[in-house]
């Protein structure tokens, strides 16, 4: 109800007409007894209290002004202020719009609220259509608060997006200033770098050292803030940083690359390193990559080292998602070859006689700082204090502290700006016929794996339920023991366990696709475990017995009267997690396996198209879902042989 904020008693008349020009509609509870309805039932007018209304309608477009502010729109532009002070009825002057000006003028006092359903508080001026309750086409008959609502919210969808830019623009501009105020430089990395970037030292896990840490922290001073560190996985780190809100700047080994500064601003570089080719001591006969084609090398996902393989073509490339891991899988033979950038090789390769350099270094580039487009101000003073740490020195220090400085550092003095290019933008949808065959030959293997791991489940699983229900009390207690442990813990924590652990505790080296397929199947297990004990509960207990007083065994029992219609009962639930296995296999990535959802990941960083990249990937993943829930359906067609 349109009301006087300020308890002054209202002038009525005319109400009625002005509500049907502003298309308001009162609330049903009260219409019986303020209102009269239509032929249709509506109530068309109501008792709507405002101070002052005054309106002409021949034939004009009226509006309302409300609030001493007002705002033109849809092209009427004769502003009219509220009377100062208490109304006093009819004695208040009336208004008047210019000759054949299209306006009505309807003022009303100011914090005038509309309240009841859908409350707001309206404080611009707002012009509405004068229409005459005939036509439903917006001209003479139309219904009331047709064209005006439409008025209404033609205003609402231009302000939201306009307010919203602009409060993203600010937002941007001004990230130094908020930056400034709070006396604290927000710098992004990821702490499972490892060294030399960022690590916890031996003996104190709750401290973070790295000579980006140590980066990060001496440009904090230069400025005048303190550092503080915020952490995020390092291949979400540039998308993360155009969200805004949790960090200001990424310090985290960012490539200087075109495809890097599609995505982000890049500051002045502040190192300066190479790739470096790593393989086994005994493998005397490689020197190159020329000498590993066709053979297995482990990458960095979404690095320099990994865009050059794919672009020389001819390798198998195997992503892992840390720089210690492809060290270990090269020394256990599962790998053939370590592309990395030199600090990475220079840590992992000091005091380990199993692994050597193979030929010099190659391909030289930087790292920068990265902050979001548009932080000019911000980024201009990243490359102040980065050309004064290189000038006076610091960076030389920090860098011989982690044995980091070399003759290739040399190109940061020597570095100009100018001359940087930047990636084109990809767009996936448009571009399907590239990037479809690319999601579907990573869909193979998330299939296999998902196939061959639930294989393992559900006989497995079998087997767990059969002896927990009818096993001598020791095969009892194992099956218990073992559907906790596994329903217990991460699926992460045992193919960490599995591929890893057993590899450097016993020497029992799985590959990776087999490590993967056993993880699933004795995770899964535990839940297929529960899911057929409940089935082979849910068979009445008397045909058991009826079958063992017809002189059958129980195994003979088991096998022809209760587990069929057991697994009856029990096919939806495990169906379910068939399907669920498909999106669980993501995981496996963790063990450089790349599968569909990595494959999503690798590509949407290298292009930063993750909504037509996301369409195609949730696309095949809902194809392979609903075709194995269509084979359940089939499956218990099948088996049902009641077909009342």
């Amino acid at each position: 109800m349109l009301d006087d904020r300020r308890g002054n008693r209202p002038e009525e008349r005319g109400s009625a007409a002005v509500v049907r020009e502003l298309g308001l509609l009162p609330d049903r509870s009260r219409g019986a007894e303020e209102g009269r309805r239509d032929d249709r039932g509506r109530v068309r007018a109501v008792d709507v209290r405002f101070q002052h209304v005054q309106t002409r309608r021949e034939g004009v477009r009226p509006r309302v002004e409300v609030g001493a502010t007002p705002a033109i729109a849809g092209g009427c532009a004769h502003a009219v202020h509220p009377p100062h002070g208490p109304s006093t009825g009819a004695s208040d002057p009336p208004l008047s719009a210019p000759a054949n000006s299209g306006c009505a003028l309807v003022r009303a006092r100011p914090n005038i609220s509309l309240r009841g359903r859908g409350a707001c508080r309206l404080s611009r001026l707002v012009e509405i259509p004068d229409v005459d309750p005939v036509r439903p086409d917006g001209g003479a008959g139309s219904r009331p608060g047709g064209r005006s609502a439409g008025a209404l919210l033609s205003l609402l969808l231009w302000l939201v997006p306009a307010l919203a830019i602009g409060a993203g623009k600010s937002a941007a501009a001004d990230s130094w200033d908020g930056i400034s105020r709070s006396g604290i430089l927000r710098y992004a990395n990821d702490a499972e770098g490892g060294a030399p970037y960022i690590y916890h030292p031996p003996g104190d896990a709750d401290r973070l050292v790295g000579f980006e840490v140590d980066l990060a922290e001496a440009i904090a001073q230069r400025l005048g803030l303190k550092a503080r560190f915020v952490q995020n996985n390092w291949d979400m780190l540039l998308p993360a940083l155009r969200q805004g809100g949790s960090f200001d700047v990424v310090i985290a080994g960012i490539e200087a690359t075109p495809e890097n500064r599609s995505k982000a601003a890049l500051s002045r570089p502040y190192f300066a390193f190479a790739q470096q080719l790593v393989v086994r001591a005994s493998d005397a006969g490689i020197g190159s990559l020329d000498a590993l084609r066709g053979r297995r090398i482990g990458v960095l996902s979404a690095t320099g080292s990994h865009r050059l393989l794919e672009k020389r073509g001819g390798f198998e490339i195997r992503v892992y998602q840390d720089n210690v891991n492809y060290f270990r899988d090269l020394e256990a033979g599962r790998i053939d070859a370590v592309l990395t950038e030199t600090p990475i090789a220079r840590v992992n390769l000091a005091g380990n006689d199993k692994l050597r350099r193979a030929g010099a270094p190659f391909e030289p580039a930087f790292y920068a700082a990265a902050v979001r487009p548009g932080d000019a101000v911000l980024l201009a003073r990243l490359d102040g204090a980065i050309e004064a740490l290189l000038r006076d020195g610091s960076l030389e220090r920090i860098y011989r502290k982690y044995d980091l400085w070399d003759a290739g550092q040399s190109a940061l003095a020597a570095w100009k700006p100018g001359g940087e290019t930047t990636a084109e933008r990809h767009s996936a949808l448009r571009e399907w016929g590239t990037y479809l065959p690319i999601l579907l030959r990573a869909s193979v293997t998330t299939v296999w794996v998902t196939c061959a791991g639930m294989a393992v489940a559900v006989v497995l699983g079998l087997g767990l339920a059969l002896a927990r229900l009818y096993g001598p009390a020791p095969a009892r207690w194992m099956a218990i023991v073992y559907i906790e442990v596994f329903r217990g813990t991460p699926l992460l924590l045992q193919i960490y366990f599995l591929y890893f652990g057993l590899a450097q505790q016993f020497g029992l080296r799985l590959t990776a696709g087999f490590a993967a397929v056993i993880s699933l199947g004795l995770n899964y297990a535990a839940t297929e475990a529960e899911n057929y004990r409940a089935g082979i509960q849910g068979v009445p207990k008397g045909q058991l017995e009826a079958a063992l007083a017809l002189g059958m065994k129980r195994r003979l029992a088991l096998r022809r009267i209760l587990l069929p219609q057991a697994l009856r009962i029990s096919l939806p639930s495990v169906t379910n997690d068939f399907i669920a296995m498909f999106k669980d296999s993501s995981i496996v990535s963790v063990i450089a396996l790349v599968e569909l959802t990595k494959e999503y990941q690798i590509r949407a960083i290298d292009t930063g198209d993750y909504v037509g990249l996301g369409l195609l990937t949730a696309g095949i993943y809902f194809a392979m879902s609903y075709a194995a829930s269509l084979g359940a359906r089939a499956l218990e067609r099948r088996l049902q042989h009641d077909r009342r």
